[in-house]
């Protein structure tokens, strides 16, 4: 048995090397009801809408020239659940959004744009499971209509012609490559993208045919997207999840390989205290290597090789900073 134990951001899963979960087939017919985008209930973070959760880490929020569409990673993780799709509706997945992933992913992009963020029913974790992948399609594809609809209601009811940021984690940026691809890609759309922060996923080079990825902190119209493990350890699946994806170095945002602790400028903690210089990257093949942080309790990573459920903590500063930074370009170039 293997255990990722959660420290940075507060995300706790466990994952098995023989995984055993209850299922059942998949049916339309007993999938959780489509959000109505139209409810405010729907969003778990709208401008005017912030858990407390999320306001103890950004604090009092003015609106911004610029938004930022963010779709969050796997959640549903319950092995004894047979259901595929989670249920949006239930108190216990709604906390799990709030708490983990928008105070402690989503927070990162506050500084630069007003946060929009639906609830989905996103698909179990099952489906990233080799034995119940080809079940899990259809709760993928479920999932994928959600964001779909969320982001067609926020472009007409909410968006105005801002710039927009695509940001997303894990399963969060399978679906938000679609999104770039359906919306963005050689759509007139395109030109109100400052970036999509794809992380957590594999972006291969040929994903687009007109956005490319971005190698300097200030270009904008493209994305970014890294996986992270711990220094010198590569995961059973590198060659078919990771190897020849689109690795960006989320420290200075350029084509450097190797970055020092003195590029870092913070990792979130579950404290939910900052904790700047305090890891070193190294670039290789489609993911990035990361030094074993100096925060509180570290000695909890040492025994952890997988830093996936850390993407976004682990380089919260710099990621707040380029998000300003981009947002700042686009401002320049479109509204100077």
């Amino acid at each position: 048995m293997k255990k990722s134990f959660v420290v940075l951001g507060g995300i706790l899963f466990f994952l098995s090397c023989k995984p055993m979960y209850k299922t059942s087939e998949f049916k339309i017919a007993t999938a959780p009801p489509k959000p109505d985008y139209s409810q405010t209930d729907q969003w778990a973070v709208l401008p005017n809408q912030l858990p407390t959760a999320l306001q103890e880490i950004i604090g009092p929020q003015e609106t911004k020239p610029a938004d930022v569409f963010f779709i969050y990673p796997t959640l549903f993780t319950d092995k004894k659940n047979p259901a595929w799709n989670a249920d949006y509706r239930q108190q216990n997945i709604r906390a799990n959004v709030l708490e983990k992933s928008a105070a402690f992913q989503a927070s990162a992009w506050c500084k630069a744009a007003n946060l929009y963020m639906p609830f989905y029913r996103q698909a179990h974790y099952r489906i990233f499971v080799d034995s119940f992948a080809l079940q899990g399609v259809e709760a993928g594809k479920l999932a994928y209509e959600d964001i779909k609809s969320a982001f067609e209601y926020y472009l007409t009811h909410h968006n105005q012609g801002k710039p927009i940021i695509i940001a997303a984690h894990s399963q969060g940026s399978l679906h938000a490559k679609r999104l770039v691809q359906d919306f963005f890609d050689g759509k007139p759309l395109q030109n109100q993208l400052i970036a999509a922060y794809l992380i957590g996923v594999k972006i291969e080079p040929s994903m687009f045919k007109n956005i490319p990825a971005l190698n300097t902190p200030e270009s904008i119209g493209g994305f970014v997207s890294w996986n992270t493990y711990k220094n010198n350890k590569l995961p059973k699946k590198y060659n078919q999840w990771y190897k020849g994806g689109i690795a960006t170095n989320p420290l200075t945002w350029n084509n450097d390989m190797y970055s020092d602790n003195t590029a870092h400028l913070g990792v979130l903690n579950s404290d939910k205290k900052i904790y700047p210089q305090s890891l070193s990257i190294q670039v290789i093949d489609g993911m990035i290597w990361s030094s074993v942080p100096r925060i509180p309790k570290r000695f909890l990573l040492s025994f952890v090789k997988n830093y996936h459920f850390a993407d976004i903590n682990l380089f919260w500063g710099n990621i707040e900073e380029n998000a300003v930074v981009r947002t700042q370009a686009w401002l320049n170039k479109y509204k100077s």
